[in-house]
């Protein structure tokens, strides 16, 4: 598993206190639900450029 702490941050002004990918406005809970919702990490990226895979698996592991 990937180490979330190099991926993901809580800022109380950056959508709401949710945490995020560091360097985008995109929640954990948004990859979480793109993937529940069946798209695939190759799919997200095509989607959203400014992910890479590390930083999705470690919104999988921050959820774990």
């Amino acid at each position: 598993m990937v180490d979330y702490k190099k991926y993901i941050t809580i800022h109380p002004e950056t959508r709401f206190g949710k945490p995020t990918v560091i360097g985008t406005r995109i929640t954990v809970y948004d990859v979480l639900n793109l993937l529940a919702n069946g798209m695939t990490i190759n799919e997200i990226i095509h989607d959203f450029p400014e992910l890479n895979e590390n930083q999705i698996k470690a919104c999988l592991s921050y959820a774990d």
